[in-house]
């Protein structure tokens, strides 16, 4: 018996041990085949082949573009996420009878969603997907069956589902649809995250602000976007899609570095203001195109900066950055140059007199002619300061001839001295010589000066200024004699630092002599009171500038004009210079009644903006009886309010809709308007809604100026009406 269970010891541990011999051969097998895989070419290979299945390495993580901001903060372009939807027809939890259950719900519901596909065709798409992912499972395994080591090509991992790209608010929607409400390495939906340019004030600053390409990785395309885009657009990262424990997931390998945000000068309620009084005016004149700028004296920020074009459709939108591109001819604006070289090099005062006659000179068998010329009248003699006024060719042709007849290049170094040659660079981009003034010396041999060449350059012709060039003079002269540049971006932050700010460039410290300087606003101020400029004068403040009006050089010959008129506010102590032009307009050419009357809307309302009165001056006077100013218009509402009120009120003497408003110190009192379907309506004293309704009932289209009460209207009342025609009433 002892000898049996002995016998049987020894079986037991002899089998014990051979166990222990295969599990110990075993463990030498794995650690000689570990160490192939880590010290060999061997092991190499199938790590590759390993990584290749697990790791999709190297893709591009695209940086956040900075944002670019007003002046207080308020977002004028930023980035926001957009996302590419794309499903993994490998992923690991997919199951094709799952899939096939739910595919037609799914379709359905992407088809409500976005309707460029009907449910058939996201059908389709979808299991095209599934059956590509089955190709290659075929083609996988005959490959291993044949023992054949060849990849192959695996395209149902990535499999484009929607034709655009979704924000991220539609992207939670659709997680929520049939079969993509599961975990991702079941739905197999990937969102692809990439980055999108959004404008929170859509077109405002549109052209300044400039844009980007389609595919943002491409970085800007025009404007502070093209300018600043090695900034804006950040450094990229890297990041690769790993497996782990079967799912498909993202890991960083360096992180993206977001670009730089940019502040600007730009004011977004003055620049609403610049924008909509330009637009009106275009829309009254039906010009081509139009300019306007305006900016601060001391600082040379831009507050606002518009460029109209006239589409094909005949509406007006943001086009050339004209402010510092458009070359042509600055006329009359450029008289305040010559006067300001002559009065430094004393060839002249203020009060020398030249005869202008009947406003017609020969010069080397040319004419010279002022605007009135036509009239014949005789005006003899004229003072320097007089012929700013009225803006005489005659009298500026006569300066040029008087000082520089025989030296004309010390007329061109006297332009020289006070800087608008200097070649400058814009927070815009710009191509050859556009973005900087084009005055040439005598002795220029690519521009051939004639004989004619002086006279005809000291009234504004024979030169090409762009707008952002006049801009800068007269805020020169507003600006003490200090010319400073004027610009756009004014800081740069990183990562919420600020990493740079930007002052203006002083392009010349002292333009000219003291005296020279106040002679020369006195003249602007005498433009605007008594000038070619009346109708640009304000109740608020002082506003002193000059007109211009220039025909446009074409094919050899001239066709149309371009208006303008440059100038600053309060004359007394400057706070803003506007340039505004406004190119081919409709009508009579006027620099003062045109591109003047923009300038004036611009300026009250950005003044109206600024004016803040003391406490003293808001007191309630307890003595005054407070009666409120009736509008005139619809006499049913009128009466409703007076009604309401308890005010004491009399109806029109016949039955009448429209009225008349008048207080008489004790009551209120309607005189009936007279509407007749043939004439103009009288629509002065009321409020816009009814003079809108009333013009608009009658036929005509409707141009709104300013907000208050209609004080003119640019029809007569009474006059014939034309339907279709633009009246264009003004409201203070």
């Amino acid at each position: 018996m002892k000898r049996q269970n002995r016998n049987n010891k020894r079986a037991i541990l002899g089998r014990y041990g051979f166990i222990v011999a295969l599990l110990m051969l075993f463990a030498v097998m794995i650690i000689v085949s570990a160490g192939k895989i880590v010290f060999t070419a061997e092991g190499k290979k199938w790590r590759e082949v390993g990584e290749k299945e697990t790791v999709i390495r190297d893709r591009v993580i695209l940086p956040k573009r900075g944002n670019i901001y007003t002046h207080d903060g308020k977002l004028l372009a930023t980035t926001e996420p957009l996302y590419n939807i794309y499903m993994d027809f490998w992923a690991d939890g997919m199951q094709k009878d799952t899939l096939i259950k739910y595919v037609d719900d799914l379709s359905v519901a992407l088809a409500k969603k976005f309707p460029d596909r009907t449910a058939a065709q996201y059908k389709n798409v979808i299991m095209n997907g599934w059956s590509m992912r089955e190709k290659e499972e075929r083609q996988i395994r005959e490959n291993q069956e044949k023992g054949i080591d060849k990849r192959v090509s695996i395209r149902s991992r990535y499999v484009r589902i929607l034709r655009n790209d979704i924000s991220y608010v539609d992207l939670k929607e659709i997680r929520t649809y049939p079969f993509w409400n599961q975990r991702s390495n079941r739905s197999g939906l990937i969102a692809e995250e990439r980055n999108a340019r959004k404008k929170p004030f859509g077109n405002l600053a549109n052209r300044t602000v400039g844009s980007v390409y389609k595919d943002i990785d491409k970085g800007g395309a025009s404007g502070l976007e093209l300018k600043y885009d090695s900034l804006l657009r950040g450094v990229p990262g890297i990041k690769f899609r790993q497996k782990i424990q079967g799912k498909w997931m993202d890991v960083v390998e360096q992180p993206a570095e977001e670009g730089w945000d940019i502040v600007t000068t730009i004011d977004a309620a003055i620049q609403d203001i610049t924008e909509r009084a330009l637009r009106e005016k275009l829309i009254e004149t039906e010009a081509e195109s139009g300019t306007a700028i305006i900016m601060e004296v001391k600082t040379g920020e831009i507050k606002g900066i518009v460029n109209l074009d006239r589409m094909s459709n005949g509406d007006y939108a943001e086009g050339n950055p004209n402010a510092f591109s458009y070359m042509n001819e600055p006329g009359s604006t450029f008289k305040t140059v010559t006067t300001m070289v002559a009065l430094d090099d004393g060839v002249i005062t203020p009060t020398d007199s030249f005869y202008v006659g009947n406003g017609l000179f020969q010069y080397n068998r040319r004419w010279v002619r002022d605007h009135y010329w036509r009239r014949g009248q005789d005006r003899g003699y004229m003072t320097v300061a007089e012929g700013m006024a009225v803006s005489s060719n005659v009298v500026m042709s006569k300066i040029a001839l008087k000082g520089y007849e025989n030296n004309p290049t010390k007329f061109v170094e006297g332009i020289d001295r006070i800087g608008l040659r200097k070649r400058l660079t814009w927070d815009v981009p710009l191509n050859g010589i556009e973005g900087t003034s084009s005055i040439r010396f005598p002795d220029d041999k690519t521009n051939y000066w004639s004989k004619t060449t002086l006279p005809w350059m000291s009234f504004g012709y024979e030169t090409q200024v762009p707008p952002i060039y006049m801009l800068m003079f007269y805020n020169g002269i507003a600006n003490g004699g200090t010319m400073i540049k004027p610009f756009i971006a004014k800081q740069f932050f990183e990562k919420g630092k600020v990493v740079k700010n930007v002052e203006a460039e002083v392009v010349n410290p002292k333009m000219c002599k003291e005296t020279t300087l106040e002679q020369i606003h006195q003249m602007l101020l005498k433009v605007v009171e008594d000038g070619t400029a009346k109708v640009v004068g304000s109740d608020y403040f002082t506003i002193a500038g000059k007109t211009g009006t220039a025909q446009i050089a074409s094919g050899g010959g001239y066709g149309g004009y371009y208006v303008s008129f440059c100038g600053y506010f309060p004359a007394e102590e400057p706070m803003y210079t506007i340039f505004v032009g406004l190119r081919k307009p409709k009508g009579v050419p006027s620099g003062g009644g045109m591109a003047g009357m923009v300038f004036k809307n611009i300026a009250e309302q950005t003044y109206l903006r600024k004016v803040r009165l003391d406490v003293e001056a808001c007191r309630i006077d307890s003595t005054l009886q407070k009666q409120p100013l009736l509008k005139n218009g619809n006499w049913d509402r009128n009466r409703s309010l007076l009604n309401a009120l308890n005010l004491p009120a009399e109806g029109p003497a016949e039955a009448a809709d429209w009225v008349k408003m008048k207080y008489d110190s004790t009551t209120y009192r309607s005189e009936p308007i007279a509407l007749n379907s043939a004439l103009i309506p009288d629509v002065r004293g009321m409020g816009a809604r009814d003079a809108i309704y009333l013009l608009e009932k009658s036929g005509l289209r409707v141009n709104l100026i300013g907000a208050g009460k209609v004080v003119s209207q640019s029809l007569s009342p009474g006059q014939k009406l034309v339907k279709g025609t633009t009246v264009t009433i003004t409201m203070r």
